[in-house]
C-alpha cells in the first residue's frame, strides 16, 4: 500500500479552496505516456500553475499502474528539478466501481472520481458514499470526486449517446448523503472531438459550426444550492480549429469537429467551478505535430523525433490554457 504523501502528491482539498477565492480553475490533464507527462509539467512549471494529473481506467491498462505510479513520483522530482515545487495530484478520471477506487487509493493516488451518474439516484449515492467512507478513512485523506447528470460523447472507457443536465434540485441531498469533495455536473460540455452534432449547433461563414452556449442558468442554481462548494467540469476541450485542419491536411478525417468555445470555460472559471478537464484538445496538438512530421519527413522513424516536437506542442497548448482559460497561472 502507497502513501500519496510518500511520492510528493497532495490532495484537491485546499487547492480547490485557493480556486473558488481565487476565481480561477485547476487545469485536469490526462496522460498516457512520457511526452504527455513531460509536457504537462513544463507547462505548469514555466506558469506556476497548480495540476491535476489524470488517469482514466483506459489509460491505466494501457500504460499499467506501476509505472504510472511511479511517473507521478517522478513528475514530482522533474518540476524540483526544473525549479519550482508546484502543487500536483494524481487523480483517477472516471473511476467506475469501488474495487477499482480503492485500488488506486491504496497505490497512491490522491483524489479519486467515482462515477455513478449512469446509475439510479439512490445507487449512484450509495456507491459514491462507499468510496468516500473509504478515501476519507485513509491515514492521509484521499479526496473524492462524484458525478450528477450525465455527459455525450465518448472518450476513453466512457460513452453515452445523450446528454442530461444535473437537476440542481439533488445536489443539496446527494453532497450531504455522500460526502464527496467536489461535484462534477453536466451543463452541456461533453466528451470527445465532437461535442456536438451538426443539427444542434449553427455555421459560421467559414463553415465551422458554432456550439450551443452552455447551461450557466443551472451552474448559478447549483451554487446557490452549494455555496462555496467545488463544481468541476468534464469534456472541456475546445477543439481548435487550426489543430483540426492540420490534421485533416496531413491525411486525418475530423468531419465536424466542434468544442466549448474558451470565453465560456473563462467564465466558467470565474465561478465556483475549480477544475476542468481537458484530454481531446491535447490528443488533437499532439496528432497534429506527429503527422505533419511524418508528412514532411517520410523517411523518419525515430520516434523521438515525431514524438518530441508533439510534446513541444502540447506544452505550448497547455500553457496558453492556464494563461488564458483557466487563470491558473500564477496561483502555485
Amino acid at each position: 500500500m502507497t502513501n500519496y504523501k510518500e511520492l510528493g502528491l497532495v490532495n484537491t482539498k485546499e487547492m480547490f479552496a485557493k480556486a473558488i477565492k481565487g476565481g480561477y480553475a485547476i487545469p485536469a490533464y490526462n496522460f498516457n505516456n512520457m511526452e504527455q507527462l513531460q509536457a504537462i509539467i513544463q507547462a505548469c512549471v514555466e506558469t506556476r500553475s497548480p495540476v491535476i494529473l489524470q488517469v482514466s481506467s483506459g489509460a491505466r491498462k494501457y500504460a499499467n499502474k506501476n509505472l504510472l505510479r511511479n511517473m507521478a513520483r517522478g513528475a514530482v522530482e522533474y518540476a524540483n528539478e526544473l525549479g519550482y515545487d508546484i502543487p500536483i495530484v494524481l487523480h483517477l478520471d472516471h473511476g467506475d466501481s469501488f474495487e477499482l477506487c480503492k485500488d488506486c487509493i491504496d497505490s497512491g493516488f490522491s483524489s479519486v472520481m467515482i462515477d455513478g451518474s449512469h446509475l439510479p439516484y439512490d445507487e449512484n449515492v450509495a456507491l459514491t458514499k462507499q468510496v468516500c467512507e473509504y478515501a476519507h478513512s485513509r491515514e492521509n485523506y484521499v479526496t473524492v470526486e462524484g458525478e450528477l447528470g450525465v455527459l455525450a460523447g465518448v472518450e476513453d472507457d466512457v460513452s453515452a449517446e445523450e446528454s442530461h443536465y444535473t437537476k440542481p434540485e439533488e445536489v443539496q441531498d446527494f453532497v450531504s448523503k455522500t460526502g464527496v469533495d467536489s461535484l462534477a455536473i453536466s451543463i452541456g460540455t461533453s466528451h470527445g472531438r465532437q461535442k456536438f452534432k451538426p443539427e444542434q449547433c449553427t455555421r459560421n461563414a467559414d463553415g465551422v459550426l458554432i456550439p450551443p452556449p452552455l447551461a450557466f442558468d443551472i451552474l448559478e442554481e447549483i451554487e446557490k444550492k452549494l455555496p462555496g462548494f467545488p463544481i468541476v467540469l468534464h469534456g472541456s476541450s475546445s477543439v481548435p480549429v487550426e489543430y483540426v485542419k492540420e490534421i485533416e491536411k496531413y491525411g486525418g478525417k475530423l468531419t465536424d469537429s466542434v468544442g466549448i468555445p474558451e470565453e465560456q470555460l473563462r467564465k466558467a472559471a470565474k465561478s465556483a467551478v475549480c477544475k476542468i478537464n481537458i484530454d481531446s484538445d491535447g490528443r488533437l496538438a499532439m496528432t497534429a505535430a506527429i503527422r505533419k512530421v511524418f508528412a514532411e519527413h517520410p523517411e523518419e522513424f525515430d520516434p523521438r523525433k515525431y514524438l518530441g516536437p508533439a510534446r513541444d506542442e502540447l506544452k505550448n497548448l497547455y500553457m496558453h490554457k492556464n494563461k488564458e482559460v483557466l487563470g491558473s497561472a500564477g496561483q502555485a
